[in-house]
């Protein structure tokens, strides 16, 4: 890579140049799966929270560290784990999903067999999107989106009719006044 590639104003940090990143972060994550990260490294994670499509220039600039190091910089966090990827927030309503609702599903064992069939079998679904397994008061918990009540009827249904399953609780958003994308750096 060229110090050109990077100065690219419609370069994104996001997209692969075959970059050898290095920088500011530890060679790995420690024993507890937490990498360390330096204070430019922080700010360049905060940064493309706030706006991942942002050009590896302006990163830069707002990190106040020329581009080179900037992009290596991006890269190791992108190999190390901390940056997972790149995406765009949509309006789900406007794509026809108008109802978001949260199911908190019990299964009659927790056998790792039952719990990874269970998480197996909903990830095919493309109105699934979030499965956390959780402690005290069921065993997951699952967003899913619909097109309307019926819709989200059926997928009630198709979840209680899963095997291992033995209750279903599903509670419908009224309304989302706080939704934000990734963590306090």
């Amino acid at each position: 890579m060229t110090d050109n590639d990077s100065e690219d104003p419609h370069f994104h940090p996001g997209s692969s140049r075959g970059d050898t990143p290095a920088g500011g972060i530890a060679p790995g994550p420690s024993a507890s799966g937490i990498v360390d990260l330096d204070p430019i490294d922080r700010q360049i994670v905060a940064e493309l929270q706030r706006d991942g499509r942002m050009t590896n220039v302006e990163l830069a600039r707002r990190t106040g560290i020329s581009a080179p190091p900037c992009l290596r910089r991006v890269r190791r966090l992108e190999e190390v784990g901390v940056i997972e990827g790149y995406h765009a927030d949509v309006d789900a309503s406007k794509l026809g999903w108008s109802l978001t609702f949260f199911a908190l599903i019990g299964l009659e064992s927790q056998k790792g067999s039952v719990l990874e069939a269970f998480e197996a079998e909903i990830a095919g679904w493309a109105e699934v999107r979030e499965c956390h397994m959780i402690r005290g008061g069921g065993d997951f918990l699952v967003r899913l989106v619909a097109r309307d009540a019926a819709h989200q009827n059926y997928l009630t249904k198709r979840l209680t009719d899963l095997d291992h399953v033995v209750r279903v609780q599903t509670l419908q958003t009224i309304r989302t006044s706080l939704s934000r994308a990734g963590v306090p750096v």
